[in-house]
């Protein structure tokens, strides 16, 4: 990228709640310019997105095309960036055409598989093109990760609880998964059973992730996002929680990464890698 040239940014899933956070946010930022929005919503189609979203006209149109918005996308003296906060459905789809045209995916929508995430870090790299998947953009839910993997040397008992607003399509969570894939790999086993459990009712208590960690998923409205993760010993609880109050806590991380993006040639999972 040349110097002072701005980064063009396409937005998909422009009109859902993330989505317009993250146009308002693009659209402030000095060193970006917002080229592209997209969403499925048949009545916001041709309806300029600064509009819909709040912060004043920006002379881009929602559309619904996204293999048209990166082509045109591919067109712009400098290859930019997608921000992806659509569902899980759809989301590696639009990831793998993105990287095809040039222009990297940093990927907000959780639920993509194991083999999903593998098939696209080698799409990636053989196409030299960077790809951010990030479970979690708040830089504070980065230090409460952390400090689980910290804590996790010396307590033996954990479980995590995520809540979540009742629209999110996928349990656990992605930050979920992501917290207990770093706190796993110590060589050892948590919660070494006490007693012979049994379930009065299937998934009481919760679903068990790697190193035998249970996961608890909460989905009510009034919720946006939420995790603790709980420590147990003799004597003493130790827990860590993060309360997300505000979707524009997402925003300084999700600048980072498109900025961080310009630079990487292969996939990186997680927004403790870019900072």
């Amino acid at each position: 990228m040349t110097q002072n040239s701005p980064i063009p940014v396409v937005v998909v899933g422009a009109a859902g709640k993330m989505g317009r956070e993250v146009v308002k946010a693009v659209a402030a930022a000095p060193d970006m310019t917002l080229i592209g929005a997209v969403d499925r919503a048949p009545e916001l189609v041709g309806q300029d997105v600064g509009e819909v979203v709040g912060c004043g006209p920006l002379e881009v149109p929602i559309l619904d095309q996204l293999e048209a918005t990166l082509a045109m996308a591919a067109q712009e003296r400098q290859l930019g960036v997608m921000v992806d906060f659509t569902h899980p459905s759809s989301v590696y789809e639009n990831a793998r055409s993105a990287i095809a045209y040039g222009i990297r995916p940093a990927i907000g929508t959780t639920g993509l598989s194991e083999e999903q995430v593998r098939e696209l870090a080698e799409f990636a790299d053989k196409a030299s093109t960077g790809c951010a998947i990030i479970p979690n953009f708040s830089i504070g839910m980065v230090l409460l990760q952390q400090a689980a993997v910290q804590a996790s040397q010396y307590f033996d008992h954990v479980e995590i609880i995520e809540l979540h607003h009742n629209q999110k399509a996928d349990a656990p969570s992605g930050t979920a998964l992501q917290t207990v894939q770093l706190m796993s790999g110590l060589g050892k086993t948590f919660n070494p059973a006490q007693v012979e459990e049994k379930e009065l009712i299937p998934g009481a208590r919760g679903s068990l992730a790697g190193d035998n960690i249970n996961v608890h998923s909460i989905r009510l409205p009034g919720l946006i996002a939420h995790q603790e993760v709980i420590f147990g010993a003799p004597g003493q609880i130790y827990t860590l929680r993060h309360d997300t109050s505000d979707r524009a806590c997402y925003m300084p991380g999700v600048l980072l990464t498109i900025r961080k993006l310009i630079d990487l040639k292969c996939l990186v999972y997680g927004l403790e890698k870019l900072l």
